[in-house]
């Protein structure tokens, strides 16, 4: 290698690591640069002070700045959490985990971009910004800049207790999570511009619990102003009958608090702060206490139903949507599989007065056809029904652009591909949950387990990464080079397919949601307001 060339790479190296500095409000950071030197990176910047010691179950603090040049090459520790997922691992874990990731385009003017900021997954239990499959790299490409950040999770973002309600001005406790949501929100508000970021052209996106945080953050008046559209994968607060995702009054999250500190054998709140924190999670985990979102009074001042029902969310475009089989694997792979009588009879059990809708609108008339029918079913029920509600309140009341999807692509799987232990083809686990997100950022190649992708997959991820980008710089998905997204609505309600050939259809699911929304309605679990009495 010549000096010239040397020379060359040095400089280049050196523009590079300039391009990668940037001062926050905290104080000068300093990032890395891709490969090719397009993209700028930054990881583990601190939103918030860490969350420990007395402020441990406390609302986020602001981070305390820094003397000199902080180091972000790389991410910060996830949150505290357990093993709870396969596709979700992290070899760190601390309860200092409040931290946040940026890519960029290099070279972008101060304040110009569209932003968007990630929510992950993981039912509010487990999951991480940094997670591979989250690499911005693709929509920084795409002039995006794109933020990923940790929150609180399980028993550390979500315990309720009395003694916490009374230590707060606000007479509330729990939503540390959610709280932690809004204090990266604000942190984007005052920083992005220096980043390249427009902080007046924010959108908020999530996949799962990350889209049921989304579907909050739209209807807390705490989150007014930090954002303005906003993206859902796969779930909203708006549960079919129940489950663990369901907004539970404060009143009720209080006395499950209190179990919980009781089986800790912890005499108080303080002496639960002093435990460690790995001692803390080993308790939930052997409680099996499920710790989420809540109905706070604060954060959330009803439940999503009542607020998006009298039109008092915010007001953004919303692009959202699920994917077509979120729960099939776990009705196709499962030993015992359903016949047209079990279908029939556990849908009786089930839907009582309601069942002969349900069984009109998944019929099973046949073995073959019940197994259909209660795989989509199933996947309604966890997920499809809940967004389909959030999509249709906000089209009905929010007043904004509305564009809805289906993930349809049936995901390839390895050819020795085992679900417990039992073969399982790409036929058997469809468009599953969670397998639409390495297609919209673009990471197919970073995906665990290794896929046999297809030309058809690298061309669909393109597309969505493309239409998620327009519609953050827009509101509008559509672009140059895309299959036309018409926008839905009351008259026209029009759905885009996500496939290897991409499409609009009219809504032809719609009996199937309607049916399970005249029961949801018929049940009295719907609860408008913030706390139960004790």
């Amino acid at each position: 290698m010549t000096r010239a060339v040397l020379l060359g790479l040095a400089a280049g190296l050196l523009a590079g690591n300039a391009m990668a500095q940037v001062m926050t409000a905290g104080g000068l950071v300093k990032g890395t640069t891709s490969v090719d030197g397009k993209v700028r990176i930054f990881m583990g910047i601190p939103y918030a002070a860490p969350p420990v010691g007395e402020l441990r179950w406390r609302p986020p603090q602001p981070a305390a700045p820094w003397a000199g040049v902080r180091g972000a090459a790389n991410a910060g520790p996830a949150c505290m959490q357990g093993q709870m997922f396969g596709d979700i691992s992290f070899d760190q874990k601390s309860e200092d985990c409040l931290t946040l990731n940026i890519y960029g385009p290099a070279g972008a003017q101060s304040g110009r971009l569209p932003v968007m900021v990630w929510i992950h997954g993981g039912g509010f239990q487990a999951g991480g910004g940094p997670e591979p499959r989250h690499d911005g790299q693709a929509f920084a490409r795409k002039g995006v800049v794109l933020v990923t950040f940790n929150y609180r999770l399980g028993v550390f973002g979500f315990l309720a207790h009395r003694e916490l309600t009374e230590e707060t001005a606000r007479q509330v406790s729990g939503n540390y999570g959610m709280l932690d949501q809004v204090a990266a929100l604000r942190w984007v508000q005052e920083n992005i511009a220096a980043f390249g970021g427009d902080p007046g052209n924010v959108t908020i996106f999530g996949e799962s619990a990350g889209s049921f945080a989304v579907s909050g953050l739209m209807a807390s008046p705490l989150a007014r102003g930090l954002f303005h559209k906003a993206i859902g994968e796969s779930g909203a607060f708006f549960s079919a009958g129940g489950g663990t995702l369901s907004l539970a009054p404060l009143g009720d999250a209080e006395k499950a608090g209190a179990r919980f500190v009781e089986s800790t054998g912890a005499a108080s709140i303080a002496a639960l702060r002093a435990k460690p924190a790995q001692e803390v999670l080993d308790a939930a985990q052997k409680t099996r206490q499920f710790f989420a979102p809540i109905v706070d009074g604060d954060f959330l001042p009803s439940d999503a139903y009542a607020i998006y029902a009298a039109g008092q969310q915010h007001h953004v475009p919303l692009l959202a949507g699920w994917n077509a089989d979120e729960m099939r694997a776990a009705v196709t792979l499962r030993p015992q599989k359903p016949t047209a009588q079990s279908f029939a009879e556990d849908t009786r059990k089930r839907f009582g007065a309601h069942a002969d809708a349900i069984l009109k609108a998944y019929p099973a008339v046949t073995d073959a056809e019940a197994l259909e029918s209660a795989a989509a079913l199933g996947s309604d029920m966890f997920i499809g029904y809940a967004t389909w509600k959030w999509i249709e309140l906000h089209g009905a009341t929010g007043g904004a652009p509305v564009y809805r999807y289906s993930f349809d692509r049936k995901i390839p799987v390895p050819p020795d591909n085992k679900v417990n232990g039992v073969p399982a083809t790409s036929a058997d686990i469809g468009a599953r949950h969670a397998g639409e997100i390495e297609y919209v950022f673009g990471t197919l190649d970073r995906s665990l387990p290794k896929v046999p992708w297809e030309a058809a997959d690298r061309a669909l991820s393109d597309a969505m990464t493309a239409y998620w980008a327009n519609f953050a710089r827009t509101g509008d998905p559509n672009g140059p080079g895309l299959p036309k997204w018409p926008r839905y609505s009351a008259s026209d309600r029009r759905v885009l397919h996500l496939d290897a050939t991409i499409k609009d259809a009219g809504d032809a699911m719609r009996p199937r949601y309607e049916a399970i929304d005249a029961f949801v309605t018929s049940q009295s679990g719907r609860q408008s307001t913030g706390r139960q009495a004790p």
